[in-house]
């Protein structure tokens, strides 16, 4: 029999006994004057009135106090005696089950916690976890602030956001500066020491409450070693190519010495001799006058001039430059979208050069294709603009993706490497990207990525 069915039984039982006394003591009442058993019934029938009363609100008090414990999350509380003795034995073992199991689960979360909580102590990048208050900024409460967010910073483990705002407040204008969500580069002048933050900003919402997770870590050596790789591969390639014009020009020197040595005078032979020596010398030092001349390019752009110019004027003048060029290879050259007027601030000069370079590699990267095609559009995405050129040529390599962009690097014969370092440095300028992706003869995407807002 389930704890249901006794309950049923024993309230149907009260009932019915109250019902029988109360009946009989109606009869006894109408029929007689035995005055005593009347009075004794009727103290009977009140104390079973009572006992039912009791018996019924001793279940909804227990009833109370678990839902009491469960919302409060109460593990103290327990039914052991009336899961043994009481009325519902089963019921209340299911309490005593319901409020172990919640104890169980809080018990999993809080170790969950800790075991997150000490795997961001542990981790290189500062976390700090914000429980936004919108009716009080100074009561804005710092729910998590790990070890390497003190060290980066240089501040205590503060307990609410206005006292990191007083002890950094450069910090706390650059997190402010980007509002609800997203990330910023940064840096940071921390006792003395010049620091450089990569900061991601997060909201987030959990059971009706507003957080905010702001994670940061110091990139200055990373971008220092990424810099030292840049330059190894700079120096290996001019030291490649100032070698490669310099060995022969100190050969043919010495066979120029050779043959002029202890001659005071020279016969027509020995001139004859001589020309091709010095005509060679002459080309690997243009050659060499080239290359400096190529490098000294990357090195000076000139400051961008910003003026406003629609999407549509720079397509067009791309579209007048390249046509003819793209004719004279067998080219097809589509530019679309020529009427738009979506404007953007930029050095027209600058970005033009950096369009005709991707449109002249994508032209070389053509020579093998059957039905050759350049396409030269725009998107944008999010508060992105991309200018994009697209051709069906033989592509890139996965492994020579991140070489092209080193000067002087090319896979052109007679390239001088340096279109695409220029088309870089340019965005650079212009505090954007240039960004390529290559399905080797299929389709190649060089994007010139500028900030739209």
């Amino acid at each position: 029999m389930t704890f249901y069915n006794r309950f049923t039984f024993r309230l149907i039982s009260r009932l019915v006994l109250i019902n029988a006394l109360a009946i009989l003591l109606y009869y006894l009442i109408r029929k007689t004057e035995l005055w005593f058993t009347i009075a004794g019934l009727a103290i009977i029938l009140v104390a079973a009135l009572m006992n039912l009363y009791f018996y019924i609100n001793q279940i909804r008090e227990d009833i109370k106090r678990f839902i009491l414990a469960v919302k409060t999350r109460d593990s103290t509380l327990n039914f052991r005696n009336k899961a043994t003795k009481g009325s519902f034995p089963e019921l209340y073992e299911s309490f005593n089950d319901i409020i172990q199991t919640q104890k169980d689960i809080q018990l999993e979360k809080d170790s969950m916690f800790q075991l997150i909580k000490a795997i961001l102590e542990q981790v290189p990048v500062g976390v700090i976890v914000i429980k936004d208050n919108a009716l009080d900024s100074k009561q804005t409460e710092i729910v998590f602030f790990n070890q390497a967010a003190t060290s980066l910073l240089g501040i205590p483990t503060y307990k609410y956001w206005h006292r990191v705002a007083q002890h950094s407040p450069d910090f706390s204008k650059e997190i402010e500066a980007i509002g609800k969500g997203g990330k910023r580069f940064m840096e940071l002048k921390i006792q003395d020491k010049l620091i450089q933050l990569s900061t991601e900003v997060i909201p987030l919402n959990l059971y009706l409450t507003d957080y905010t997770i702001i994670s940061f870590q110091n990139i200055k050596d990373e971008i220092e070693q990424k810099e030292s790789e840049a330059w190894n591969r700079l120096i290996g390639v001019i030291s490649h190519e100032i070698l490669n014009s310099i060995t022969p020009i100190s050969s043919l020197s010495d066979t120029v010495n050779s043959m002029i040595a202890n001659k005071e005078t020279l016969s027509h032979e020995d001139l004859e001799d001589l020309k091709p020596a010095i005509k060679t010398i002459k080309r690997r030092s243009e050659g060499l006058l080239d290359f400096v001349k190529d490098y000294r390019l990357i090195a000076e752009l000139p400051t961008p001039d910003l003026e406003y110019h629609t999407i549509g004027e720079i397509l067009q003048h791309i579209k007048v430059l390249m046509q003819p060029f793209a004719n004279g290879r067998n080219i097809m050259l589509k530019v679309e979208q020529t009427s738009s007027k979506i404007t953007i601030q930029i050095d027209l000069k600058l970005v033009e050069q950096a369009l005709i370079n991707l449109v002249t590699n994508s032209i070389y990267a053509l020579e093998e294709a059957e039905h050759p095609v350049i396409e030269i559009n725009y998107r944008l995405d999010q508060n992105k603009l991309y200018l994009e050129v697209t051709d069906n040529g033989k592509g890139i390599d996965a492994e020579l993706i991140e070489k092209i962009f080193v000067p002087f690097f090319t896979t052109r014969k007679n390239g001088s490497g340096i279109g695409l370092t220029i088309t870089r440095n340019i965005m650079k300028m212009h505090h954007g990207s240039l960004e390529v992706n290559s399905v080797p003869f299929e389709k190649t995407v060089f994007s010139l990525v500028f900030r739209y807002q």
